[in-house]
Protein backbone atom coordinates (compact mmCIF):
# COMPACT_ATOMS: atom_id res chain seq x y z
CA UNK A 1 0.00 0.00 0.00
CA UNK A 2 2.76 2.20 0.91
CA UNK A 3 4.75 1.48 -2.59
CA UNK A 4 1.67 2.24 -4.44
CA UNK A 5 0.34 5.06 -3.05
CA UNK A 6 4.02 6.87 -3.36
CA UNK A 7 3.99 6.84 -6.89
CA UNK A 8 2.42 7.80 -9.52
CA UNK A 9 -0.95 6.12 -11.27
CA UNK A 10 0.34 4.67 -14.32
CA UNK A 11 2.77 2.22 -12.66
CA UNK A 12 0.27 1.08 -9.58
CA UNK A 13 -0.18 -2.74 -11.13
CA UNK A 14 3.21 -2.72 -11.99
CA UNK A 15 4.32 -2.50 -8.04
CA UNK A 16 1.60 -4.07 -6.67
CA UNK A 17 2.48 -6.89 -8.69
CA UNK A 18 6.13 -6.76 -7.83
CA UNK A 19 5.57 -7.02 -4.13
CA UNK A 20 3.76 -10.32 -4.31
CA UNK A 21 6.37 -11.49 -6.60
CA UNK A 22 8.61 -10.80 -3.30
CA UNK A 23 6.56 -12.65 -1.48
CA UNK A 24 6.72 -15.31 -4.12
CA UNK A 25 10.25 -15.47 -4.78
CA UNK A 26 11.38 -15.31 -1.20
CA UNK A 27 9.45 -18.53 -0.50
CA UNK A 28 10.78 -20.19 -2.98
CA UNK A 29 14.03 -18.59 -2.55
CA UNK A 30 14.58 -18.92 1.07
CA UNK A 31 12.96 -22.58 1.19
CA UNK A 32 15.07 -24.52 -1.62
CA UNK A 33 18.51 -22.57 -0.75
CA UNK A 34 18.30 -19.44 1.88
CA UNK A 35 17.56 -21.65 4.61
CA UNK A 36 19.39 -23.76 4.81
CA UNK A 37 22.87 -21.12 4.17
CA UNK A 38 21.46 -19.57 7.01
CA UNK A 39 20.79 -21.98 9.86
CA UNK A 40 22.62 -25.04 10.45
CA UNK A 41 20.01 -27.33 11.58
CA UNK A 42 20.39 -29.76 13.94
CA UNK A 43 24.40 -29.45 14.55
CA UNK A 44 25.11 -28.14 18.10
CA UNK A 45 28.72 -28.46 17.60
CA UNK A 46 30.38 -25.36 18.70
CA UNK A 47 32.87 -23.19 16.53
CA UNK A 48 32.53 -20.95 13.50
CA UNK A 49 31.12 -21.38 10.40
CA UNK A 50 30.54 -18.67 7.23
CA UNK A 51 27.44 -20.69 5.77
CA UNK A 52 24.93 -23.36 7.01
CA UNK A 53 25.57 -26.58 5.62
CA UNK A 54 22.08 -28.21 6.21
CA UNK A 55 18.35 -28.44 4.72
CA UNK A 56 19.13 -27.83 1.10
CA UNK A 57 16.95 -27.99 -2.02
CA UNK A 58 14.05 -29.34 -0.51
CA UNK A 59 15.95 -31.98 1.28
CA UNK A 60 14.56 -30.69 4.49
CA UNK A 61 14.41 -32.08 8.42
CA UNK A 62 12.23 -29.51 8.96
CA UNK A 63 11.03 -30.09 12.43
CA UNK A 64 10.33 -26.54 13.49
CA UNK A 65 8.02 -25.46 10.36
CA UNK A 66 7.17 -22.46 12.74
CA UNK A 67 10.38 -21.56 12.92
CA UNK A 68 11.01 -21.62 8.98
CA UNK A 69 7.83 -19.67 8.75
CA UNK A 70 9.05 -16.69 10.69
CA UNK A 71 12.11 -16.56 9.07
CA UNK A 72 10.85 -15.86 5.73
CA UNK A 73 8.94 -13.44 6.60
CA UNK A 74 12.08 -11.75 7.69
CA UNK A 75 13.78 -12.66 4.51
CA UNK A 76 10.62 -11.61 2.22
CA UNK A 77 10.38 -8.02 4.19
CA UNK A 78 14.22 -7.71 2.87
CA UNK A 79 13.54 -8.33 -0.09
CA UNK A 80 10.61 -5.76 -0.95
CA UNK A 81 12.32 -3.08 0.31
CA UNK A 82 14.56 -2.61 -2.94
CA UNK A 83 10.57 -2.62 -4.80
CA UNK A 84 10.22 1.18 -4.05
CA UNK A 85 13.45 2.48 -4.70
CA UNK A 86 13.44 0.77 -8.45
CA UNK A 87 9.73 1.20 -9.01
CA UNK A 88 8.45 2.85 -12.50
CA UNK A 89 11.48 2.08 -14.07
CA UNK A 90 12.40 -1.72 -13.48
CA UNK A 91 11.76 -4.63 -15.96
CA UNK A 92 9.43 -7.55 -14.48
CA UNK A 93 12.18 -9.98 -15.21
CA UNK A 94 14.93 -8.21 -13.67
CA UNK A 95 13.05 -7.92 -10.52
CA UNK A 96 12.34 -11.64 -10.20
CA UNK A 97 15.89 -12.84 -10.47
CA UNK A 98 16.93 -10.45 -7.74
CA UNK A 99 14.27 -11.27 -5.65
CA UNK A 100 15.22 -14.84 -5.65
CA UNK A 101 18.66 -14.29 -5.30
CA UNK A 102 18.56 -11.90 -2.45
CA UNK A 103 16.81 -14.71 -0.79
CA UNK A 104 18.30 -17.70 -1.86
CA UNK A 105 22.43 -16.14 -1.55
CA UNK A 106 22.59 -12.27 -0.14
CA UNK A 107 20.44 -12.34 2.75
CA UNK A 108 21.34 -16.04 4.07
CA UNK A 109 25.13 -15.41 4.72
CA UNK A 110 24.15 -12.21 6.81
CA UNK A 111 21.30 -14.28 8.71
CA UNK A 112 23.98 -16.63 9.85
CA UNK A 113 26.74 -14.70 10.64
CA UNK A 114 24.45 -12.67 13.12
CA UNK A 115 22.01 -14.71 13.96
CA UNK A 116 22.79 -18.08 14.17
CA UNK A 117 24.87 -19.37 17.12
CA UNK A 118 28.09 -20.52 14.77
CA UNK A 119 27.94 -17.26 13.51
CA UNK A 120 31.13 -15.19 13.63
CA UNK A 121 29.04 -11.74 15.01
CA UNK A 122 26.26 -13.70 16.76
CA UNK A 123 25.90 -13.48 20.68
CA UNK A 124 25.21 -17.39 20.86
CA UNK A 125 28.30 -18.03 19.21
CA UNK A 126 30.80 -20.16 21.79
CA UNK A 127 33.45 -17.41 21.81
CA UNK A 128 31.54 -14.68 20.82
CA UNK A 129 33.01 -11.75 19.00
CA UNK A 130 35.00 -9.19 22.19
CA UNK A 131 32.96 -10.78 24.48
CA UNK A 132 29.84 -9.97 23.14
CA UNK A 133 29.34 -10.17 19.19
CA UNK A 134 26.62 -7.91 17.61
CA UNK A 135 22.81 -7.85 18.67
CA UNK A 136 20.45 -7.10 16.51
CA UNK A 137 17.57 -7.67 18.12
CA UNK A 138 14.98 -7.94 15.10
CA UNK A 139 17.16 -6.69 12.17
CA UNK A 140 18.21 -3.23 12.11
CA UNK A 141 21.24 -4.26 10.19
CA UNK A 142 20.22 -8.20 9.23
CA UNK A 143 16.98 -6.96 7.64
CA UNK A 144 16.82 -3.29 6.94
CA UNK A 145 20.32 -2.29 6.30
CA UNK A 146 20.41 -5.48 3.71
CA UNK A 147 17.64 -4.27 1.81
CA UNK A 148 19.08 -0.38 1.91
CA UNK A 149 22.31 -1.11 0.73
CA UNK A 150 20.74 -3.55 -1.98
CA UNK A 151 18.03 -0.44 -2.68
CA UNK A 152 21.01 1.41 -2.88
CA UNK A 153 23.15 -0.50 -5.85
CA UNK A 154 20.21 -1.04 -7.97
CA UNK A 155 19.48 2.74 -7.65
CA UNK A 156 22.93 3.40 -8.61
CA UNK A 157 22.98 0.62 -11.32
CA UNK A 158 19.51 1.54 -12.77
CA UNK A 159 19.87 5.42 -12.87
CA UNK A 160 17.24 7.90 -12.27
CA UNK A 161 13.85 8.20 -13.75
CA UNK A 162 13.00 10.29 -16.71
CA UNK A 163 12.40 13.83 -16.12
CA UNK A 164 13.89 13.49 -12.39
CA UNK A 165 16.79 15.18 -12.41
CA UNK A 166 17.75 16.01 -16.38
CA UNK A 167 14.69 15.62 -19.25
CA UNK A 168 14.04 13.79 -21.91
CA UNK A 169 17.31 14.77 -23.94
CA UNK A 170 19.48 14.09 -21.31
CA UNK A 171 20.13 17.75 -20.64
CA UNK A 172 20.19 18.55 -16.48
CA UNK A 173 17.47 20.38 -14.78
CA UNK A 174 18.01 22.84 -12.65
CA UNK A 175 15.90 21.82 -9.84
CA UNK A 176 15.18 18.00 -9.38
CA UNK A 177 11.73 17.23 -10.44
CA UNK A 178 9.30 16.06 -7.73
CA UNK A 179 6.92 13.47 -8.71
CA UNK A 180 4.03 13.90 -6.50
CA UNK A 181 2.22 10.65 -4.67
CA UNK A 182 -0.47 9.69 -6.67
CA UNK A 183 -2.52 8.20 -3.39
CA UNK A 184 -1.44 10.14 0.46
CA UNK A 185 -4.31 7.87 1.51
CA UNK A 186 -2.55 4.42 0.20
CA UNK A 187 0.21 5.66 1.94
CA UNK A 188 -0.92 6.60 5.41
CA UNK A 189 -2.59 3.27 5.08
CA UNK A 190 0.59 1.43 4.33
CA UNK A 191 2.34 3.05 7.13
CA UNK A 192 -0.26 1.69 9.90
CA UNK A 193 -0.34 -1.70 8.34
CA UNK A 194 3.83 -1.31 8.80
CA UNK A 195 3.50 0.04 11.97
CA UNK A 196 0.81 -2.51 13.37
CA UNK A 197 2.97 -5.39 11.69
CA UNK A 198 6.18 -4.39 13.42
CA UNK A 199 4.86 -5.70 16.23
CA UNK A 200 4.75 -9.02 15.42
CA UNK A 201 8.97 -8.89 14.97
CA UNK A 202 10.21 -6.74 16.89
CA UNK A 203 7.99 -8.43 20.44
CA UNK A 204 7.40 -11.75 18.15
CA UNK A 205 11.61 -12.22 17.90
CA UNK A 206 11.35 -13.12 21.82
CA UNK A 207 10.34 -16.51 19.78
CA UNK A 208 8.56 -17.65 22.89
CA UNK A 209 6.32 -15.88 25.70
CA UNK A 210 5.45 -18.63 28.35
CA UNK A 211 9.29 -19.21 29.76
CA UNK A 212 10.14 -17.33 32.86
CA UNK A 213 11.13 -13.74 31.45
CA UNK A 214 10.37 -14.04 28.35
CA UNK A 215 7.23 -11.56 28.67
CA UNK A 216 8.69 -9.09 29.73
CA UNK A 217 11.32 -8.86 27.12
CA UNK A 218 8.54 -8.76 24.93
CA UNK A 219 6.52 -6.17 26.68
CA UNK A 220 9.46 -3.67 26.66
CA UNK A 221 9.90 -4.57 23.07
CA UNK A 222 6.54 -3.26 22.53
CA UNK A 223 6.50 -0.39 24.43
CA UNK A 224 10.15 0.80 22.55
CA UNK A 225 8.81 0.52 19.59
CA UNK A 226 6.00 2.62 19.97
CA UNK A 227 7.90 5.30 21.39
CA UNK A 228 10.27 5.31 18.98
CA UNK A 229 7.69 5.16 15.73
CA UNK A 230 6.06 8.35 17.34
CA UNK A 231 9.36 10.34 18.14
CA UNK A 232 10.49 9.56 14.99
CA UNK A 233 7.38 10.65 13.40
CA UNK A 234 7.85 14.16 15.19
CA UNK A 235 11.48 14.48 14.80
CA UNK A 236 11.40 14.10 10.72
CA UNK A 237 8.51 16.59 10.76
CA UNK A 238 9.79 19.09 13.02
CA UNK A 239 13.08 19.46 11.39
CA UNK A 240 11.46 19.48 7.87
CA UNK A 241 9.65 22.28 8.92
CA UNK A 242 11.95 24.32 10.31
CA UNK A 243 14.19 23.98 7.56
CA UNK A 244 11.58 24.85 5.09
CA UNK A 245 10.50 27.64 6.89
CA UNK A 246 14.21 28.98 7.08
CA UNK A 247 14.83 28.14 3.42
CA UNK A 248 11.55 29.26 1.87
CA UNK A 249 9.66 31.38 4.32
CA UNK A 250 6.71 29.23 4.04
CA UNK A 251 5.36 27.02 6.90
CA UNK A 252 5.02 23.34 5.72
CA UNK A 253 3.70 20.34 7.31
CA UNK A 254 5.09 17.76 5.11
CA UNK A 255 3.12 14.01 5.67
CA UNK A 256 5.43 12.51 3.60
CA UNK A 257 8.03 13.46 5.56
CA UNK A 258 5.84 12.88 8.71
CA UNK A 259 4.98 8.94 7.60
CA UNK A 260 9.00 8.02 6.76
CA UNK A 261 9.82 9.21 10.14
CA UNK A 262 7.68 7.13 11.68
CA UNK A 263 8.97 4.12 9.71
CA UNK A 264 12.71 5.44 10.48
CA UNK A 265 11.76 5.51 13.80
CA UNK A 266 10.88 1.55 13.70
CA UNK A 267 13.69 0.66 11.39
CA UNK A 268 16.14 2.72 14.14
CA UNK A 269 14.59 0.80 17.33
CA UNK A 270 14.50 -2.64 15.71
CA UNK A 271 18.20 -3.84 16.74
CA UNK A 272 17.63 -2.38 20.16
CA UNK A 273 14.01 -2.64 21.29
CA UNK A 274 15.22 -5.46 23.65
CA UNK A 275 17.91 -3.75 25.35
CA UNK A 276 17.40 -0.11 25.62
CA UNK A 277 15.16 1.80 28.07
CA UNK A 278 12.07 3.73 27.22
CA UNK A 279 13.50 7.02 27.18
CA UNK A 280 16.69 5.64 25.15
CA UNK A 281 13.86 4.40 22.56
CA UNK A 282 12.57 8.12 22.25
CA UNK A 283 16.46 9.39 21.80
CA UNK A 284 16.76 6.87 19.37
CA UNK A 285 13.80 7.87 17.64
CA UNK A 286 14.13 11.55 17.23
CA UNK A 287 17.23 10.83 15.77
CA UNK A 288 16.05 8.67 13.53
CA UNK A 289 13.88 11.31 12.48
CA UNK A 290 16.68 13.27 11.41
CA UNK A 291 19.08 10.74 9.79
CA UNK A 292 16.15 10.64 7.46
CA UNK A 293 15.59 13.65 6.68
CA UNK A 294 19.32 14.38 6.46
CA UNK A 295 20.23 10.74 4.10
CA UNK A 296 16.99 12.42 2.07
CA UNK A 297 18.55 15.39 1.17
CA UNK A 298 21.76 13.88 0.48
CA UNK A 299 20.60 10.98 -1.88
CA UNK A 300 18.85 14.68 -4.27
CA UNK A 301 22.51 15.91 -3.97
CA UNK A 302 23.98 12.73 -4.67
CA UNK A 303 21.58 12.78 -7.80
CA UNK A 304 20.34 9.18 -6.82
CA UNK A 305 16.43 8.73 -7.62
CA UNK A 306 14.75 6.55 -4.88
CA UNK A 307 10.99 6.63 -5.71
CA UNK A 308 9.55 6.12 -2.03
CA UNK A 309 12.66 6.90 0.07
CA UNK A 310 13.65 3.12 1.27
CA UNK A 311 17.53 4.28 0.94
CA UNK A 312 16.74 7.00 4.11
CA UNK A 313 14.26 4.77 5.71
CA UNK A 314 15.78 1.12 5.63
CA UNK A 315 19.64 1.64 5.22
CA UNK A 316 20.47 4.51 6.99
CA UNK A 317 18.38 3.93 9.55
CA UNK A 318 19.38 0.55 9.51
CA UNK A 319 23.30 1.63 10.48
CA UNK A 320 21.97 3.88 13.10
CA UNK A 321 19.77 1.41 15.02
CA UNK A 322 22.81 -0.64 15.14
CA UNK A 323 24.91 2.25 15.89
CA UNK A 324 22.34 3.14 18.95
CA UNK A 325 22.48 -0.68 20.49
CA UNK A 326 26.20 0.04 21.32
CA UNK A 327 25.42 3.57 22.76
CA UNK A 328 22.22 2.82 24.86
CA UNK A 329 22.31 -0.94 25.39
CA UNK A 330 21.63 -1.07 29.00
CA UNK A 331 23.45 -4.13 30.77
CA UNK A 332 20.36 -5.50 32.95
CA UNK A 333 18.27 -5.66 29.72
CA UNK A 334 20.72 -7.13 27.91
CA UNK A 335 21.69 -9.62 30.57
CA UNK A 336 18.08 -10.44 30.74
CA UNK A 337 17.46 -11.18 26.81
CA UNK A 338 20.95 -12.45 25.81
CA UNK A 339 22.11 -13.77 29.07
CA UNK A 340 25.46 -11.62 28.76
CA UNK A 341 26.21 -8.92 30.82
CA UNK A 342 27.36 -6.02 28.60
CA UNK A 343 26.34 -2.74 27.78
CA UNK A 344 26.53 0.52 25.87
CA UNK A 345 29.18 3.53 26.01
CA UNK A 346 26.58 5.43 28.37
CA UNK A 347 26.90 2.35 30.52
CA UNK A 348 30.91 2.71 30.46
CA UNK A 349 31.96 -0.10 27.71
CA UNK A 350 33.00 -0.03 24.32
CA UNK A 351 33.15 -3.48 22.73
CA UNK A 352 29.73 -3.63 21.96
CA UNK A 353 29.91 -0.49 19.96
CA UNK A 354 33.05 -2.29 18.44
CA UNK A 355 31.20 -5.72 17.44
CA UNK A 356 28.22 -3.40 16.08
CA UNK A 357 30.81 -1.19 13.66
CA UNK A 358 31.69 -4.57 12.65
CA UNK A 359 28.44 -5.80 11.52
CA UNK A 360 27.89 -2.65 9.72
CA UNK A 361 31.16 -2.69 7.48
CA UNK A 362 30.12 -6.22 7.02
CA UNK A 363 26.86 -6.51 5.86
CA UNK A 364 28.18 -3.11 3.54
CA UNK A 365 30.61 -4.74 2.16
CA UNK A 366 29.05 -8.28 1.48
CA UNK A 367 25.56 -7.04 -0.06
CA UNK A 368 27.54 -4.59 -1.97
CA UNK A 369 30.09 -7.56 -3.34
CA UNK A 370 27.43 -9.66 -4.47
CA UNK A 371 24.81 -7.30 -5.48
CA UNK A 372 27.09 -4.96 -7.74
CA UNK A 373 27.83 -7.40 -10.14
CA UNK A 374 24.78 -8.88 -10.20
CA UNK A 375 22.84 -5.72 -11.34
CA UNK A 376 26.22 -4.94 -13.72
CA UNK A 377 25.39 -8.20 -15.77
CA UNK A 378 21.50 -7.79 -15.88
CA UNK A 379 21.75 -3.84 -17.25
CA UNK A 380 24.53 -5.11 -19.77
CA UNK A 381 22.08 -7.79 -21.43
CA UNK A 382 19.56 -5.30 -20.90
CA UNK A 383 17.41 -6.70 -18.53
CA UNK A 384 17.07 -4.12 -16.18
CA UNK A 385 15.52 -0.92 -17.61
CA UNK A 386 12.42 -0.61 -19.17
CA UNK A 387 12.48 1.12 -22.82
CA UNK A 388 11.78 5.23 -22.74
CA UNK A 389 8.48 4.71 -24.44
CA UNK A 390 7.66 2.26 -21.73
CA UNK A 391 8.68 4.34 -18.86
CA UNK A 392 6.90 7.60 -20.33
CA UNK A 393 3.38 5.91 -20.70
CA UNK A 394 3.92 3.77 -17.81
CA UNK A 395 4.38 0.35 -16.62
CA UNK A 396 0.67 -0.46 -16.15
CA UNK A 397 -0.07 0.13 -20.02
CA UNK A 398 3.32 -1.38 -21.09
CA UNK A 399 3.44 -4.27 -19.26
CA UNK A 400 0.22 -4.66 -17.90
CA UNK A 401 -2.07 -3.92 -20.61
CA UNK A 402 -4.32 -0.92 -18.90
CA UNK A 403 -4.41 1.42 -16.24
CA UNK A 404 -5.30 0.01 -12.39
CA UNK A 405 -8.07 2.44 -12.56
CA UNK A 406 -10.59 2.42 -14.72
CA UNK A 407 -11.26 6.50 -15.17
CA UNK A 408 -12.89 6.15 -18.58
CA UNK A 409 -16.58 8.19 -18.48
CA UNK A 410 -19.52 5.82 -19.87
CA UNK A 411 -20.10 6.52 -23.68
CA UNK A 412 -20.81 9.63 -25.26
CA UNK A 413 -23.87 8.60 -26.95
CA UNK A 414 -24.86 6.82 -24.15
CA UNK A 415 -25.14 10.38 -21.98
CA UNK A 416 -26.36 12.12 -24.84
CA UNK A 417 -29.36 10.09 -25.06
CA UNK A 418 -30.17 10.20 -21.18
CA UNK A 419 -29.15 13.94 -21.11
CA UNK A 420 -32.24 14.50 -23.65
CA UNK A 421 -34.45 12.08 -21.76
CA UNK A 422 -33.69 14.23 -18.79
CA UNK A 423 -34.42 17.57 -20.30
CA UNK A 424 -37.55 16.25 -21.98
CA UNK A 425 -39.32 14.81 -18.73
CA UNK A 426 -37.84 18.17 -16.96
CA UNK A 427 -39.86 20.01 -19.42
CA UNK A 428 -43.17 18.06 -19.48
CA UNK A 429 -42.76 17.55 -15.93
CA UNK A 430 -42.91 21.89 -15.44
CA UNK A 431 -45.97 22.01 -17.93
CA UNK A 432 -48.00 20.00 -15.99
CA UNK A 433 -46.65 22.28 -13.31
CA UNK A 434 -47.68 25.45 -14.78
CA UNK A 435 -51.22 23.97 -15.80
CA UNK A 436 -52.20 22.78 -12.22
CA UNK A 437 -50.99 25.92 -10.59
CA UNK A 438 -53.20 27.79 -13.13
CA UNK A 439 -56.35 25.37 -12.48
CA UNK A 440 -55.79 26.09 -8.87
CA UNK A 441 -55.99 29.73 -9.31
CA UNK A 442 -59.22 29.89 -10.83
CA UNK A 443 -60.50 27.55 -8.48
CA UNK A 444 -59.29 30.21 -5.61
CA UNK A 445 -61.09 32.82 -7.47
CA UNK A 446 -64.42 30.87 -7.65
CA UNK A 447 -64.62 29.91 -4.25
CA UNK A 448 -63.96 33.77 -3.33
CA UNK A 449 -66.89 34.28 -5.43
CA UNK A 450 -68.85 32.52 -3.92
CA UNK A 451 -68.01 33.89 -0.66
CA UNK A 452 -68.75 37.02 -1.46
CA UNK A 453 -71.91 36.31 -2.42
CA UNK A 454 -72.82 34.67 0.41
CA UNK A 455 -72.05 37.46 2.80
CA UNK A 456 -73.97 39.90 0.45
CA UNK A 457 -76.78 37.44 1.48
CA UNK A 458 -76.01 37.48 4.85
CA UNK A 459 -75.76 41.71 4.87
CA UNK A 460 -79.11 42.19 3.13
CA UNK A 461 -80.93 39.32 5.38
CA UNK A 462 -79.56 41.15 8.22
CA UNK A 463 -80.67 44.32 7.25
CA UNK A 464 -84.52 43.33 6.44
CA UNK A 465 -84.72 41.78 10.22
CA UNK A 466 -83.14 45.30 11.32
CA UNK A 467 -85.75 47.37 9.20
CA UNK A 468 -89.00 44.54 10.56
CA UNK A 469 -88.06 45.42 13.97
Amino acid sequence: MLCAGSIRAKNVQNILLKNLLDACGGALGFYSIGYGLAYEGEDDSSGTTFIGTENYFFHYNLDDRIGWFFQFAFAATAATIVAGTVAERCKMEAYVCYSFFLTAFVYPVVVHSVWDSHGFLSVANSDPLRGVGMIDFAGSGVVHMTGGCTALVAAIVLGARIGRFADQDGNPLDEPMTFKPHSVSLQMLGTFLLWFGWYGFNPGSTLGITPIGYGDVAALCAVTTTLAAASGCVGALLVDYAVTKFMTGEAVFDLSMAMNGSLSGLVGITAGCSTVQPWAAVVIGLMSGLVYFAASKTLIYLKIDDAVDAIPVHFANGIWGCIAVGLFADPALVSAAYNVNKGGVFYGEGNLLACQVCGILFIIGWVVALTTPFFLVLNLCGLFRIDALDELVGCDLSHHGGSAYDIRGPPVKAVEEFENGRRSRILDHSGRSVRSAASGHHSIMGTSAKNDIIHVQIDENVQTIEESE
